[in-house]
């Protein structure tokens, strides 16, 4: 009975991290450090002088998350009235902790 318990649980383990879907991004097991492109509809042409805003949230082992990581914060944050582009970043480390951050340029 231990071994069939045993196999059990070892089966459960490797279907658990071996079967995958599709993402938008890149997610990795053990640490993920990503930045990707977001659309933000009409983007300023030529701009004169790009400003930077961030904003954050953040998770604790997939139970707790805080913090407001949007387009909005994120331009009131860097004073910015018209968007350049927008970029997301996401960093976790074994899933225990991890970062979302929106990054706007803009004027």
């Amino acid at each position: 009975m231990k071994k069939f318990l045993a196999l059990i649980a070892i089966l459960a383990f490797v279907s658990l991290f071996t079967t995958s879907c599709a993402t938008s991004q890149p997610i990795g097991l053990l640490y993920t450090n990503v930045r990707l492109p977001m659309a933000t509809g009409e983007a300023v042409e030529n701009p004169t002088s790009l400003k930077l805003g961030v904003s954050v949230s953040n998770s604790f082992c997939g139970l707790i998350a805080t913090g407001d990581s949007s387009i909005t914060a994120a331009c009131a944050n860097g004073g910015i009235k018209k968007i350049h582009h927008v970029d997301w970043e996401a960093s976790s480390l074994f899933g225990v902790y991890s970062t979302y951050k929106c990054v706007v340029w803009g004027e």
